[in-house]
């Protein structure tokens, strides 16, 4: 239970950061190069690399070194634990939003009613 507690914390602390977010967007397409995850964001390298670190702690990212290039791919599968996690709780959104549309409705209902 400890282990598993410290790869969701791991990851969603790599989530929180919205580059990070968006380098696996990036990476849900295709295999990227550090240099091309770092592109749109105008960083450098190293702070690129800062960042594909996380992820790969994480578990998010798989690093490839091939020569000077560094390869960066997607692994699911942290996502799909951390995505587990939190479809416990999604009874309780759904629960809230029941709630609320049924007291919008009623709503719509009183002011139909006044004119």
């Amino acid at each position: 239970m400890v282990e598993y507690s410290t790869h969701l914390n791991a990851v969603f602390h790599a989530l929180a950061d919205p580059t990070r977010r968006a380098m696996l967007g990036h990476l849900a397409e295709r295999e990227l190069t550090i240099g091309e995850l770092a592109t749109p964001f105008h960083m450098s390298f190293a702070g690129a690399s800062k960042h594909v670190r996380v992820l790969e702690n994480a578990g998010l990212v798989k690093r490839t070194i091939r020569g000077r290039t560094h390869l960066c791919r997607l692994e699911a599968a942290r996502l799909a634990e951390a995505n587990a996690w939190l479809r416990r709780y999604e009874r309780f959104w759904n629960a809230k939003l029941d709630a609320l549309e049924a007291l919008l409705l009623e709503e719509d209902k009183a002011k139909k009613a006044k004119e």
